[in-house]
């Protein structure tokens, strides 16, 4: 593993950042961070799968609801209908493991109504945020597990575009919505894979009050960062990242089928008030 410096000049390219900060094992681990795009068909250990579910487990659940679950989809023909749906992404059906997170408010539905209570609170955007906010902090917990056995992960955003078809193949009950998919395996060492550089600090951390303005010599930097990061990972992306990100949020268009989700959301039992 590179050393500290070595591991903050990855992860933000020539963007001058504080070498001198308190490091450990546990957040070079956490710098070292990539997404794996290929994977070794081979097996996971016994007890990997739960081993990772303690992990996510363990993540801050908001009033201890717990309104998440998570599919752990192994099939090759389930991952392959999966994958599918998700632009044909081919790590989906490579990856021994397939993780799809939910959030899942069916489960406290089915709770209050065995008690006789009401659950209408379950109806309002609120609780939906909270469910999706549960899934995507125990899911980073697993990541982090899940890379501390030496496995690599990608997450699959793109279950959002035909969310209804993909309950349908995992065989969700109402109020039930896959939020992301996450991809497990051992990485394919023949396949290289850097760290990608994130923004500068000076975007994203603001002091005492939020800043917007005079970020533009920092964008600039980040762009030629990801021009020479796109280089090295022999990348066809066009433009520069301004360009990039610019472009998916062009129009509704560009959101690939995910401009209908309050629509989705409804037709799967959320009524979002």
């Amino acid at each position: 593993m590179p050393n500290f410096t070595e591991l903050l000049n990855h992860r933000y390219g020539n963007s001058p950042v504080n070498a001198e900060l308190p490091v450990n094992d546990f957040i070079s681990s956490l710098l070292s961070h990539r997404s794996i795009r290929a994977y070794l068909s081979d097996a996971l250990p016994t007890g990997t799968l739960e081993t990772l579910v303690a992990a996510a487990q363990s993540a801050a659940t908001s009033s201890n609801l717990q309104t998440w679950s998570v599919v752990a989809v192994e099939d090759p023909s389930r991952k392959g209908k999966l994958s599918q749906l998700a632009n044909n992404q081919a790590h989906i059906r490579q990856a021994p493991l397939f993780l799809v997170w939910l959030a899942d408010l069916a489960r406290l539905a089915q709770i209050a109504e065995s008690r006789g209570l009401p659950h209408e609170g379950l109806d309002y955007l609120e609780i939906f945020l909270m469910a999706a906010i549960d899934a995507a902090l125990a899911a980073q917990n697993a990541v982090v597990a899940a890379e501390s056995l030496g496995l690599g992960t990608v997450y699959i955003g793109a279950l959002r575009n035909k969310p209804e078809e993909v309950a349908q193949v995992l065989e969700l009950p109402k109020q039930v919505f896959a939020v992301f998919g996450l991809c497990v395996g051992y990485a394919d060492s023949a396949v290289e894979t850097a760290i990608k550089p994130r923004l500068p600090q000076t975007t994203v951390l603001h002091r005492e009050t939020y800043k917007l303005a005079d970020k533009e010599e920092d964008i600039a930097a980040y762009n030629q960062a990801m021009e020479a990061f796109y280089q090295s990972q022999k990348m066809n992306v066009p433009g520069d990242w301004t360009e990039h990100s610019a472009k998916r949020v062009a129009f509704a268009q560009s959101l690939s089928g995910r401009d209908r989700l309050r629509e989705v959301l409804q037709n799967l039992g959320f009524e979002l008030r």
